[in-house]
């Protein structure tokens, strides 16, 4: 692949998807600026990784940078765009990993704990696409890729709030692909199904796995492959997609998300 510029969100974990996309996307040769905020996994029940940005960046060399950023701000979004076009002239992709997730039940629902779901899950990357499309000049080769969990395929009756933020990303992929495609950008949405992120104590990972034909978790690096994929020239004519990369899972047997999942902002 052609050298690229890319702005990667949800970075702080290195056993995060948002850290294999990054490692993948370097081994290319690619240029890279990641971002998250590694104070929203240190209060998470799984726990954060306190030299996880630090040791990312050695591993991945000069060509990658990381700034911490709360998305929350709405300002967040189209800074971080022009400040990957200041560092390397211009941005060609964005892969938006970021999510925020905490508990939100039927009867103890938390207004503003709604309203932060959408605001990060929603506004945010929203306000991304909307950054990245006025900055994309190429006319071609734009990628804009999204996260999701499959929410359409089964309940999170533990998360509702983050169900419904994230069938909004969903929704905004079919919204954004006719509008970014005129302008060489593609969008799709990736649901990565459960993904074994380090967080699952011993009994829930063998009761999880035991849901996957294959037997075995999807791993950061199957979603790291997929993204890769539609950020490659092969992919262009890819458009408007929810593509469900999840092994299989059978969502009819469990609800889509084991409680605890961590998503990183």
């Amino acid at each position: 692949m052609t050298e690229q510029v890319f702005l990667v969100t949800g970075v702080s974990r290195r056993v995060g998807i948002g850290a294999a996309v990054a490692r993948t996307l370097a081994a290319d040769g690619h240029r890279l600026l990641l971002t998250g905020l590694p104070g929203y996994d240190d209060a998470q029940p799984y726990g954060g990784d306190p030299d996880g940005v630090p040791a990312l960046l050695a591993e991945l060399g000069d060509a990658v940078d990381h700034v911490p950023a709360d998305l929350l701000d709405p300002a967040v979004p189209a800074d971080l765009v022009a400040e990957a076009v200041r560092r390397h002239g211009r941005l060609d992709a964005v892969v938006a990993v970021h999510a925020y997730s905490t508990t939100t039940s039927l009867g103890e629902l938390d207004p503003g704990e709604i309203d932060r779901h959408l605001l990060v899950n929603v506004r945010a990357t929203l306000l991304l696409a909307d950054a990245f499309a006025a900055a994309f000049t190429a006319g071609a080769g734009g990628r804009l890729v999204l996260f999701s969990s499959g929410q359409r395929l089964g309940p999170m009756p533990g998360e509702l709030a983050y169900a419904a933020s994230k069938a909004g990303v969903e929704n905004l992929t079919a919204q954004l692909a006719p509008l970014l495609m005129p302008r060489g950008i593609t969008v799709n949405c990736v649901n990565p199904g459960p993904t074994d992120t380090g967080y699952a104590p011993p009994d829930a990972h063998a009761a999880v796995a035991a849901l996957f034909p294959g037997g075995r978790w999807g791993t950061p690096q199957d979603a790291a492959r997929l993204v890769r994929f539609l950020c490659s020239p092969e992919a262009g004519w890819i458009t408007g997609q929810v593509i469900d990369s999840e092994g299989g899972f059978s969502p009819a047997r469990v609800t889509r998300r084991p409680p605890g999942t961590p998503d990183v902002q």
